[in-house]
């Protein structure tokens, strides 16, 4: 059986809010897979899809660049180790350095870094310049070009979270609010057809496994499953998700009224799916608690 760390069992308890000992109970079932603990936690209790997925888990900052014909945008995800360096300037210069290097076509990292940085080095050697200067590793993480079919919205929220999003219709200030909305609620795509069909089998498996508590018969179960499926569908997809500037209005509405529409956008949060390294005492004494 895998062992069963502290931060295992604190990651488990921030993203679905029960006990410590809950947790440690349902990730012992699962064998020590956050994903299946999760859901084992779901079917016993009906609770929402995980929010570990947007947990930030390092540090850093996502810079945006868009093209001066507005066609082309990229977002680009640079790592540091603390929080003080994400916010130093120089740290902030290297990190449009990178998003704009990256608009030049780099199929992956490792292509980007031995690219020009635009001022006569690679990106890679303004990179270890950096680290130099600032003390700490750096990293390039990732970047993802989005070409517009329409033309490119964006928004930064602060330097952590960046979108991009490429609409047809509407107005500049349309583009900006999706964006923003994007942001807020964190779709997993634009419509319910582009749901990947696993993420649908497994919350339908999930959400029956919940109804056959209820005693009620096989007939009712299945309205009851493509109910909450239906539900689901809403909540993960742009066009079904209420609109954060008006709640009433679902996002599609507010596109019809104004004659646009959504073809893609990206968005990046900073540290999305990376471990976080941590010297918490807490953590150390809930170790011992876990591992007695």
């Amino acid at each position: 059986m895998a062992a069963i760390t502290a931060a295992m069992v604190k990651d488990l308890r921030e993203a679905t809010g029960f006990g410590m000992m809950e947790c440690k109970k349902a990730l012992a079932e699962a064998d020590g897979d956050v994903k299946k603990a999760e859901e084992v936690l779901r079917i016993k209790s009906g609770a929402k899809a995980s929010k570990v997925a947007g947990r930030t888990a390092a540090e850093g900052a996502v810079g945006v660049f868009i093209s001066p014909d507005g066609k082309c945008g990229v977002l680009a995800e640079v790592n540091c180790e603390t929080d003080f360096v994400a916010k130093d300037p120089n740290f902030a210069g290297f990190v449009k350095i990178v998003a704009t290097a990256a608009a030049g076509g780099a199929p992956e990292v490792e292509a980007l870094l031995q690219g020009p940085a635009g001022d006569g080095r690679t990106v890679d050697a303004a990179r270890q310049a950096l680290v130099m200067k600032l003390g700490e590793n750096i990293s390039v993480r990732r970047f993802a070009r989005l070409n517009a079919t329409g033309r490119l919205g964006h928004y930064l929220h602060g330097s952590r979270i960046g979108v991009l999003v490429d609409f047809s219709g509407g107005s500049e200030q349309l583009g900006r609010d999706l964006a923003m909305h994007i942001a807020a609620s964190r779709p997993l795509c634009v419509a319910a057809e582009q749901v990947p069909p696993e993420v649908i089998a497994r919350e339908r498996t999930i959400y029956t496994a919940q109804a056959q508590g209820s005693g009620k018969p096989d007939n009712i179960i299945a309205k009851m499953v493509e109910g909450r499926i239906a539900k689901y569908l809403a909540e993960v997809t742009l066009l079904g998700q209420a609109f954060v500037k008006n709640p009433d209005q679902t996002v599609e509405k507010l596109l019809a009224e104004q004659n646009a529409k959504v073809h893609a956008f990206r968005i990046y949060f900073v540290g999305e799916g990376l471990e976080k390294k941590s010297d918490d005492p807490v953590a150390a004494v809930m170790a011992n608690s876990v591992n007695a």
